[in-house]
């Protein structure tokens, strides 16, 4: 049996009985699991975990896109996070004996399904791209370019849907693609400024000279007040994540900032988790800091 994984990031992180109507078509359709749903208000987004057998996903994915569409309104959506849509993003991620190029080819079909029959400009990235620039999800959709900025730019130069209308109604545009597994992970600093933050993200991001695999940016959360480093890890393996925490730690240090705490949106391969466990126990093996399980203390 080949298993796909997808993770649907949804443009709803306040209003419940949206979720749970797109958990239920999860939870009916045959030869599916839904492992996690992540809601987040002050991102206005949600983020659902899904394993699915490879003839299930594309039926699946639509389906999931059709309800997302009617019940989510662009026209009055706000959040932190950069969003394009009802749907913002739809990816899917070859499990186990699932080859890349099978997830592509169910992207394409969703892709065009998603246009022909909903009317949604679907955007196609990762693995999927149909143009270079496309292959990096920041090139089609960022901070500085959202869908208030698609209204006015759809149909001419870069944006040019690769399926669907050059219209943006009210549930936006879809980004579609195949990609590999990676990590969406957030760090929160005891600080409320907003430019620092983008300092410290500026420093770990890949394209600015950080880490060749980390994609990030610094949002402001009006909720904890605090500046969140909001980071995709694309590959986990070269960029591990202890380097990372151990990196925003110390730019944060510079000027007198402490790491708050930090999350995981959606699932983490163990094998992350793992690697950066062994590193600290070996770090305070290493300074004398012997674990004492009696005592309930290190």
């Amino acid at each position: 049996m080949k298993l796909v994984e997808m993770v649907p990031n949804f443009s709803d992180g306040r209003n419940k009985d949206t979720i749970t109507l797109l958990e239920n078509a999860v939870k009916e359709t045959q030869d599916a699991k839904l492992l996690d749903t992540e809601m987040d208000y002050d991102h206005n987004r949600s983020v659902i975990t899904i394993v699915v057998t490879l003839e299930r996903a594309a039926g699946l994915a639509y389906r999931l896109i059709q309800i997302a569409s009617e019940n989510i309104d662009m026209g009055t959506h706000t959040g932190a996070h950069p969003r394009f849509g009802a749907t913002d993003v739809m990816p899917f991620i070859p499990l186990e004996d699932t080859t890349m190029d099978e997830c592509v080819k169910i992207s394409h079909e969703v892709g065009k399904l998603v246009g022909e029959k909903l009317g949604i400009p679907v955007f196609m990235y990762a693995n999927s791209a149909l143009s270079p620039e496309r292959t990096s999800l920041e090139n089609i959709r960022n901070k500085s370019f959202q869908i208030e900025q698609l209204r006015e730019s759809i149909g001419s130069g870069r944006y040019i849907p690769d399926y669907g209308p050059s219209i943006v109604g009210s549930a936006g545009a879809t980004i579609i693609g195949a990609r590999d597994i990676l990590v969406a992970w957030n760090i929160y600093l005891n600080t409320d400024n907003i430019h620092v933050g983008r300092k410290i993200a500026s420093a770990i991001r890949g394209r600015d000279g950080g880490f060749a695999y980390v994609k990030s940016l610094a949002l402001f959360i009006q909720e904890k007040k605090m500046v969140q480093i909001s980071m995709n890890l694309v590959n986990y393996r070269k960029n591990p994540l202890y380097r990372i925490f151990q990196a925003v730690k110390a730019e944060a240090s510079r000027y007198g900032i402490s790491i708050a705490g930090s999350e995981f949106i959606g699932m983490v391969p163990r094998e992350a988790l793992v690697e950066s466990f062994n590193y600290y126990m070996m770090s305070d093996l290493k300074n004398n800091n012997v674990l004492d399980f009696h005592a309930g203390k290190i």
